[in-house]
């Protein structure tokens, strides 16, 4: 009875981590930008296996949307900040043009807030970095970004450092996709790798 037991609890368990490791899906192929949507002028391409997003001639803001909306997630990404970084990744957001709805996860040049959380056209800063978590961002290198969305509950790591830990009645109920942005003024040039994301 208790070895029919054991093996019960075996096989359980085993389903669920099997059942985990199954959610987790990759959202950018390294060939093509199929399953994303561009907003605005500024250039998204791929290139070695990376995506790419480059201000292009109008300086203007830009976003690279998943087409599927995002609720409750936990994801990663890999980030390489070339020239001026100023980007991001948004959470829950929608788009009319590149007049976006939603909420930031920052992505910046150094000292200017990485990891923190901004809702575009709405609050602003809900939570900017303090001083002394600013060295975590690693400006001309790979830089990992994983951010959690559970509800009203978010939170942000960077390089695995925890950088915010917000509950937000707002954000709650806020429905959209995952997207990726590159920020107006013209000289940017970001690259991404490893978008991975775990629906919860």
């Amino acid at each position: 009875m208790k070895k029919s037991l054991l093996l019960l609890l075996v096989f359980v368990t085993a389903g669920i981590v099997s059942v985990s490791a199954q959610k987790e899906k990759s959202l950018f192929n390294g060939k093509n930008l199929k399953g994303w949507e561009i907003h605005g002028t500024e250039k998204w391409y791929v290139e070695d296996g990376l995506l790419v997003c480059e201000s292009g001639p109008d300086k203007e803001y830009g976003y690279l949307s998943t087409e599927k909306f995002y609720d409750d997630f936990d994801l990663t990404v890999e980030f390489l900040q070339e020239a001026n970084g100023n980007s991001g990744v948004f959470f829950r957001s929608t788009f009319d043009g590149t007049k976006v709805s939603g909420w930031q996860v920052e992505v910046a040049p150094p000292n200017h807030d990485t990891g923190g959380i901004y809702e575009s056209y709405g609050r602003g800063w809900l939570v900017q970095i303090p001083d002394e978590k600013e060295n975590i961002l690693k400006m001309g290198e790979w830089n990992t970004m994983r951010i959690r969305v559970e509800g009203g509950h978010v939170t942000t790591w960077l390089n695995e450092v925890q950088m915010v830990d917000l509950e937000d009645e707002k954000i709650g109920e806020g429905k959209g996709a995952i997207a990726l942005q590159i920020h107006s003024g013209g000289g940017i040039k970001v690259k991404w790798r490893n978008i991975k994301v775990t629906e919860l």
